[in-house]
């Protein structure tokens, strides 16, 4: 690389990360007045927090926001005319500032819905053949981590096979295996109690965990 698609490129990779921090799920729990979703069940500011926090419609309204900040991510990217590769890191450094946001003392959420967005942007396609997978495991098994963990999965199946029929930019294949890999990182905890079968399931009793209470911007759930 020359120094200006250096200079490109980190642009870039400090953007996504930036984007990807953007706490909506704390952003939208306080305009509605409701409790900071860190202080309540896991300590995360996602999907499944969000609605013991606010309720299903605040909660996919966040939802929504966290999955536009890997779709922009990657459009910055695309729009600076980085490249495949910056691309495929700018969807990274968005799902780690999901999950390790700067405004939350490095705490957040799991990553799905960036990475989600960060897909639809790279392949529409895929995203629609994971969305049945994503629905139907969770419909069936009442357990919202599956559902993440089963599509991400299947994401980068498709995608690798995708990448590989049509002859899309190779790169992408990192992005078919790496980001399948850090929502699993990010489930980690998610799939040690499926494992031994204490995973909360979706519409049981809400049951409040042992988490710190949240003091300011710092505060955050457990890793």
């Amino acid at each position: 690389m020359s120094i200006p698609d250096l200079l490109r490129a980190a642009v870039v990779i400090v953007a996504a990360y930036l984007v990807g921090s953007i706490p909506w799920g704390v952003i939208v729990a306080r305009a509605a007045g409701g409790p900071d979703p860190r202080s309540l069940g896991s300590g995360r500011t996602g999907g499944s927090n969000m609605m013991r926090a606010v309720g299903p419609r605040l909660a996919l309204v966040s939802g929504l926001l966290d999955a536009a900040k890997g779709s922009v991510a990657v459009l910055i990217a695309y729009a600076l005319g980085a490249g495949a590769l910056v691309a495929v890191l700018a969807a990274f450094l968005s799902i780690v500032g999901h999950s390790r946001s700067i405004f939350l003392g490095f705490g957040g959420g799991r990553g799905v819905a960036p990475a989600f967005g960060a897909l639809l942007v790279i392949s529409p396609l895929v995203t629609i053949a994971i969305l049945p997978i994503f629905i139907g495991v969770i419909a069936i098994s009442k357990y919202s981590s599956l559902g993440s963990l089963s599509a991400s999965a299947a994401s980068a199946v498709f995608l690798i096979i995708q990448v590989a029929v049509t002859g899309m930019d190779p790169w992408y294949y990192t992005y078919g295996v790496g980001g399948a890999a850090l929502i699993w990182i990010f489930h980690k905890d998610n799939i040690g109690r499926l494992l031994a079968g204490t995973e909360r399931k979706i519409g049981t009793p809400k049951v409040r965990e042992a988490v710190p209470p949240v003091s300011g911007e710092r505060g955050q759930g457990p890793a």
